[in-house]
């Protein structure tokens, strides 16, 4: 018995590179770190641009803080600067005076 061995010609050969099987493996790997290990590159990306967001927030509140300590500082040492921000801010007032507060509706 005779088996005949038929070759059948491919229009498509694969690369050099993709026959070796340590750069299929490397392949696998970089898939594998891309998109479906815990860390994988999507998320540490994710994690970097929430970070730079969280960063930018930290300065804006540090800059705040200087501002409130400045505004306590002129406070503590200036009285009229401390009864002009009561009556501003609380509402407050001098028992031999009337208050009356006008809230503008806005327009819409």
């Amino acid at each position: 018995m005779h088996l005949c061995k038929v070759k059948f010609k491919t229009k498509f050969k694969l690369p050099v590179f993709l026959r070796n099987r340590y750069a299929i493996t490397a392949i696998v790997f970089l898939a594998w770190i891309t998109f479906f290990d815990q860390n994988n590159l999507i998320t540490q990306i994710q994690y970097r641009m929430e970070l730079d967001q969280l960063e930018e927030e930290k300065e804006f509140y540090q800059e705040e803080l200087k501002v409130i300590q400045s505004d306590l500082k002129e406070l503590e040492s200036n009285p009229k600067s401390l009864e002009k921000f009561a009556r501003e801010k609380y509402l407050m007032k001098k028992e031999n005076e009337e208050l009356f507060v006008i809230v503008l509706e806005e327009e819409e």
